[in-house]
């Protein structure tokens, strides 16, 4: 079932497949599996934001928000190899693979972490071994994210706002959603509900998803 890939452990069996894929340009060997988010292929939202996403800064703290396998942060890693990378899913299987997918692809600061379905990042001891915690001060300078909208209205929006707020001052996140699962309306919504300092609009929009950028304005 495709929902597995909300689930803290997936029940499919994890068949692991090895894919060469491009991201921005960047040649990279991943592993992917069942019960993950598109566990056989880059999948056109994250292609959309791949290719329409601002080059990051070269350093700061990034956040793959919903990172899957991990073809995002990868990217972000390829990109900014100085930055500090973090990749955050509920499903620890795909955080095991962009564990993976990171040190086969040379990645050292690729940092997995798991958060439980209220997006609440869990303690150490009840994370695998290879994850680690999100400190609770950390703010990031660039969110990138292919966010769960299958997931429903209100978890979604639980999910937005637990990390959002965390954009530093001048910092700005990009969100890829599909046109015809609520683009539009979720950009008013992340106006109002982000409230003072922050603003929300139409970056670009390509093959049916559009980007939304969420900026912290100094």
């Amino acid at each position: 079932m495709a929902e597995q890939y909300f689930s803290a452990e997936p029940a499919s069996k994890d068949v692991r497949r090895t894919l060469n894929v491009t991201l921005r340009g960047h040649e990279a060997t991943a592993q992917v599996s069942n019960g993950v988010f598109s566990g056989s292929r880059v999948d056109l939202g994250t292609s959309v934001l791949l290719k329409h996403a601002p080059e990051p800064p070269l350093t700061g703290d990034f956040l793959d928000l919903g990172c899957g396998w991990g073809p995002i942060a990868l990217t972000l890693a390829f990109e900014s190899p100085e930055a500090n990378v973090w990749a955050v899913d509920v499903n620890e299987r795909a955080l095991d693979l962009t564990h993976a997918n990171a040190q086969a692809n040379g990645h050292t600061n690729i940092h997995t972490a798991q958060v439980d379905e209220s997006s609440t990042p869990l303690p150490a001891e009840n994370q695998p071994a290879f994850c680690e915690t999100v400190p609770s001060d950390l703010t990031f300078d660039v969110i990138w994210s292919n966010p769960p909208i299958r997931v429903g209205k209100e978890a979604l929006h639980t999910l937005l706002m637990a990390w959002l707020p965390k954009l530093k001052v001048g910092g700005a996140a990009y969100l890829v959603v599909q046109k015809n699962l609520g683009s539009d309306s979720l950009i008013p919504w992340l106006d109002d509900a982000l409230g003072e300092g922050f603003t929300a609009s139409k970056y670009a929009s390509s093959k049916g998803f559009r980007i939304i950028e969420v900026r912290h304005e100094i």
